[in-house]
């Protein structure tokens, strides 16, 4: 048996070889634990540390991750259902997954729609309230209006 990998890549990511199969696809962006467990338990692997995987072993899983539809899993665990450009189920991982995100928020400001617009000008989208949460930047208070008077000459002189 060879020895454990410290550090085991993935997706172009390190990952800790000490952990558990299920424990260490954690450390993906896009790839929860629900998901991790069922990948894991698909391919027969919960109990294996990662690090004690052959590398044909380790671009299994990645394949794996990256298609579930080779596995048996269930629709709602995947985080892409029905897309809308290719109108599929998918599941993106890393920098599939940021960039997919990037071109959602691009295509809602491009529309003009509510949500793009409170995406661009730095606002909640999902209904948060605002009187008091969001409140860092740019903020018109006692600061401005105190830079405002000492910029105005008094007349009493």
């Amino acid at each position: 048996m060879s020895e454990t990998k410290e550090i085991v890549r993935i997706a172009r990511t390190g990952i800790d070889g000490t952990k558990t199969v299920d424990e260490a696809l954690t450390g993906l962006k896009g790839v929860g634990n629900m998901y991790a467990h069922a990948v894991a338990e698909e391919m027969g692997l919960e109990n294996e540390k990662i690090g004690d995987l052959d590398d044909e072993s380790i671009d299994e899983v990645e394949e794996k991750l990256k298609n579930p539809d080779s596995l048996d899993l269930p629709e709602w665990l995947l985080n892409r259902r029905k897309d809308r450009d290719e109108g599929d189920n998918q599941h993106l991982i890393e920098s599939d997954l940021e960039l997919k995100k990037e071109f959602d928020i691009r295509r809602l400001k491009e529309i003009d729609s509510y949500k793009g617009w409170r995406h661009s000008i730095g606002l909640p989208v999902r209904g948060q309230k605002t009187k008091s949460s969001f409140r860092s930047g740019g903020k018109i208070g006692v600061s401005r209006a105190r830079i405002q008077d000492e910029a105005e000459p008094s007349g009493d002189e």
